[in-house]
């Protein structure tokens, strides 16, 4: 690996006083809850709209082509309607469109009032579907779910990357994505419990559950301090340095509250955030919040997460197999977030970043190849042999893995951490943004994707996946260990990115690197 490009790794760094106290720790997994209820929203979709029930229900065509398909014909298009698309989808332009909002109110505001709104938006959308009797209601209540999200999606990392001390930020703000991983996981659970209800009335029972992680994030963000960060930056400075002792674990804080301060004053002489995010120097900040989780969508997982029922059960599966494949899938994503969790800061992000793109490009050439040989280009696999569907599932669920400890967490991760105070709300708004409606558009052409593409779309995102890798390994520095209000220091010395960073404009920040 190029030396010239890893930067931010020398250097003598401020190591500010503290250590890793319970309070920190409890606060930083109800924040985290956040990523709850966006993975049991992510975990639950599937596996509702591989119910016959529902099917029949809402989609009674969707529900006919299946069964006239059951008998060997074409597989890849079987789920292939708009409606049942949109009804997965519209939670994310609702997302995208609740995030900017979200925006103004972390700012101003803090970022706990925009978590507590999220979370009582998200448990009203949970009570609409639970209830639904329409097309229409499923409709509204997924948009209220995607503005609960919007709000909580763009607030908690935020929230847990200024709060968490420096050495400890990446496995603190990681407990965001293994939320989101548990929320997926506890879906897949409820999913294959409720398919076997008798009364047809299961589906219910996955929609409405949406409220159990929805108040859980609720309570917890009630009971939230804001950030130390987020008082100093609107004028309450004895509230702020009281909180970061609490957060700390010691009295002298001195140093760490008096570089927010600046930040803060720094941030506060930005009347426009969001056109100040436009301006040269944020230039390397703006591309990481607009290309990571680009890229991190065209990686193709959270295809296999909320479609993975609906795969599973169109590469062969039974319905009550696809169920029971997503939970195996599902618990690998769990279990390899740990992983990352344990080692992000001691291996740092590139690490991470590169070693997961790798495993999942060879993974889902992998699954191309496997479903490209039995399936073809017919779509009919004839008898699909158990070993050969357990090579299937093996191959993803080590895709799974690699995503879980990479681009998963980091995704979210690093985007909130290199974001300066003045502009760190705008930012995570882009960042969320951005995100969600990708999600959108992928999720709402999947199944087409799918019907057209065949095993092709396996190969599709394996070449987003080769291109990503290539853009961490030039463009993204290592930030690990470093604090957050200085982290815009690793730019200036970045082959690359140093040409946009202007050193009059950044005068009034004080280096925290010596020979930078």
């Amino acid at each position: 690996m190029a030396a010239g490009f890893i930067t931010g790794g020398g250097g003598e760094r401020k190591d500010y006083p503290g250590k890793m106290t319970w309070r920190m720790v409890i606060t930083c997994i109800m924040a985290g809850c956040g990523g709850l209820i966006f993975g049991y929203d992510i975990g639950i979709s599937g596996g509702v709209t591989s119910m016959a029930p529902f099917l029949q229900k809402f989609f009674p065509h969707v529900y006919r082509r299946e069964e006239l398909n059951s008998g060997g014909t074409n597989q890849y298009c079987k789920f292939d309607d708009a409606m049942l698309t949109l009804f997965t989808s519209s939670l994310y332009l609702a997302a995208l469109v609740a995030s900017l909002f979200a925006s103004f109110i972390t700012r101003k505001f803090g970022r706990k009032p925009s978590m507590v709104f999220g979370g009582l938006v998200f448990l009203a959308g949970a009570a609409v579907n639970g209830f639904a009797h329409n097309v229409a209601m499923l409709i509204i209540g997924r948009i209220l779910l995607g503005v609960g999200i919007g709000f909580a999606n763009q607030s908690a990392p935020v929230y847990l990357c200024e709060v968490a001390p420096a050495k400890h930020r990446g496995k603190l703000n990681m407990l965001f994505q293994l939320m989101i991983t548990v929320g997926i996981l506890a879906a897949n659970l409820i999913n294959f419990f409720s398919a076997k209800m008798s009364n047809g009335e299961g589906w219910r029972v996955s929609l409405g559950c949406a409220g159990i992680p929805a108040l859980i994030f609720l309570i917890g963000s009630l009971c939230l301090p804001d950030t130390p960060n987020s008082l100093i930056e609107r004028g309450k400075l004895p509230e702020g340095k009281e909180q970061l002792r609490k957060f700390r674990g010691v009295d002298d804080v001195e140093d760490e509250f008096n570089d927010i301060r600046l930040a803060s004053e720094a941030a506060k002489n930005v009347q426009k955030p969001w056109s100040n995010l436009l301006r040269r120097k944020y230039r390397p900040q703006l591309a990481m919040v607009v290309l990571i989780p680009f890229f991190q969508q065209f990686t193709g997982m959270n295809v296999i997460m909320f479609y993975a029922p609906v795969l599973f059960k169109t590469i062969g599966f039974g319905s009550n197999a696809s169920l029971a494949s997503a939970l195996i899938s599902g618990g690998v994503n769990c279990v390899a977030t740990l992983v990352s969790i344990c080692t992000v800061d001691r291996l740092g992000r590139r690490f991470w970043f590169l070693e997961g793109a790798i495993q999942m490009f060879i993974c889902q050439i992998i699954v191309a190849i496997c479903i490209g040989v039995k399936f073809g280009v017919s779509g009919n696999p004839g008898e699909l042999p158990v070993w050969y569907a357990g090579i299937v599932v093996f191959a993803i669920c080590v895709y799974v893995a690699g995503f879980a400890w990479s681009w998963g967490p980091l995704g979210w991760l690093v985007p909130g951490e290199i974001l300066p105070l003045e502009v760190r709300s705008a930012g995570q708004s882009v960042n969320v943004s951005v995100n969600m409606i990708f999600t959108f558009i992928i999720a709402q052409c999947f199944l087409r994707m799918l019907c057209v593409m065949k095993f092709g779309l396996f190969i599709f995102f394996s070449g987003f996946v080769f291109v990503m890798a290539l853009f961490i390994y030039y463009f993204l520095p290592e930030t690990k260990g470093i604090p957050i209000e200085d982290i815009a220091e690793v730019w200036k010395t970045h082959p690359y990115w140093k040409r946009f960073v202007d050193e009059d404009d950044d005068a009034a920040r004080k280096s925290r690197f010596s020979g930078v």
